[in-house]
């Protein structure tokens, strides 16, 4: 069966247009034995003599005398819908485990009990897959939260998490959302990607991918900026696995994403207020805390507010090869969020002082995008050059130029140099990088 058949893909119509297929789903009309099911198990496990042996075979042992009392009428794929479906509800996070198990799936969107979305190949289909009602929905994302010591309820409707794999969870919950407890995870790859994934995929070419192995090495400032889904942290993670192993990094984040091959690594991860109100911890905290750590490389998995000065101001004093993201369209555009971040540090900073930070701070800007096929692609790597009256000035080192191809529908292009000799090739071949060769104009 295919991917798409699993996940319960659009078929056509007769008039030509896409025609949702609404699953007949054989487990609504369990539901009830579903539930006694769930309980029977729960209480079967919880005995001595269940304890400490294999979990998969024991439920199913388990379930096969429940069904010899109750479960007599149903036929062998009912039994066997019902053990899967309680089997995720005891070991995973209820109906979309199948989809987090899914090497395919990159993203699961559940908007409410009855939608849940999948994103396979960088489109979002929507799934047979349905929760029973909002509390169950509920349960899972309780499931998730609690390990980490964070809590959802009507105080609290939202929250950030991970689980276990460093997948990265939002969850919102009503009265805010108003389709019901929503949650969007981000699924991440158990084995980290590696450069040469990237170079598979066509993120960037092998130029771009020594330039930027030189650039970490050598110790330059360097910001991934992009949209939302456009790849930043799988590219930090990526670029980040250039720092030599015997520094020491210290990484700080909201929910602990990245995942570093070093040994000697400290990451910190923000937690927010409690039911009293107190007791938070922002990144900025964080990023003061790192600079008595004695780091040799700080990485901010997402600088998106006041912390944004502390980091500029570490890049500034000693602390050069630090790594971090933002959320922005351009180069140019980062630049310009660098600053609205800064003044809400709650400093009356002047415009000018800020720019000179930046652009004494800054070295290199890569710049990602997810186009319209779901590929991402890094569209630019941007030298920041320095301050020239009130103006950062920026200097592209390379370039993706893209085109689309009409037949297929695909997004093609290709990488170039510039041409441009970079400022920063004397602090490259300061540190025993010899480049000259991968900056000729490829226009």
């Amino acid at each position: 069966m295919s991917l798409l058949t699993r996940l319960g893909g659009n078929q056509q119509s007769e008039h030509g247009k896409e025609k949702e297929i609404k699953p007949i789903s054989t487990v609504k009309k369990s539901v009830e034995l579903e539930v006694r099911l769930h309980n029977f198990l729960v209480e079967e496990l919880k005995k001595p003599v269940n304890q400490g042996k294999e979990l998969e075979p024991l439920v199913e042992k388990l379930s096969e005398d429940f069904f010899e009392k109750e479960g007599k009428y149903l036929t062998l794929e009912e039994k066997k819908q019902l053990i899967n479906d309680t089997s995720h509800e005891l070991t995973g996070y209820g109906p979309i485990s199948p989809l987090l198990a899914d090497p395919d799936v990159t993203e699961v969107m559940v908007n409410g009990p009855n939608e849940i979305y999948a994103e396979v190949n960088g489109r979002i289909q929507r799934t047979t897959a349905q929760f029973r009602d909002d509390l169950h929905v509920m349960r899972v994302i309780e499931k998730i939260v609690a390990p980490l010591g964070r809590r959802i309820d009507e105080s609290v409707p939202m929250v950030d998490a991970r689980l276990p794999d460093g997948s990265r969870v939002n969850a919102i919950i009503p009265p805010l959302a108003l389709n019901g407890p929503t949650i969007t995870i981000r699924k991440f790859s158990e084995t980290p990607f590696t450069i040469y994934d990237l170079l598979r995929m066509g993120t960037l070419n092998q130029d771009m991918a020594d330039f930027l192995k030189a650039a970490v090495e050598a110790k330059l400032n360097v910001f991934i900026s992009g949209g939302t889904g456009s790849g930043k942290t799988s590219t930090l993670n990526v670029i980040s696995s250039f720092i030599p192993r015997h520094e020491r990094i210290v990484t700080i984040e909201d929910a602990a994403e990245l995942k570093l091959s070093q040994d000697h690594i400290v990451s910190l991860e923000s937690r927010p207020r409690n039911i009293e109100g107190q007791g938070e911890i922002t990144i900025r905290d964080l990023v003061r805390n790192s600079l008595r750590m004695r780091p040799d490389r700080i990485i901010v998995g997402e600088v998106r507010s006041a912390e944004a000065l502390d980091m500029l101001q570490a890049m500034n004093t000693g602390h050069d090869g630090s790594l971090g993201t933002g959320h922005a369209n351009t180069p140019r555009d980062l630049l310009a969020r660098l600053e609205t971040m800064v003044l809400m540090s709650g400093f009356e900073l002047p415009v000018r002082a800020i720019r000179e930070q930046i652009s004494s701070a800054l070295d290199i800007i890569v710049q990602q995008a997810r186009m319209k096929d779901g590929s991402r692609k890094i569209t630019r790597i941007t030298e920041v050059l320095g301050l020239e009256g009130d103006t950062i000035v920026l200097q592209d080192i390379y370039v993706y130029n893209e085109r689309k191809n009409i037949e297929t529908g695909k997004v093609e292009g290709k990488f170039a140099s510039t041409g441009i000799r970079p400022h920063c090739v004397e602090k490259l071949e300061l540190a025993g990088h010899n480049l000259q060769n991968i900056f000729k104009e490829e226009w």
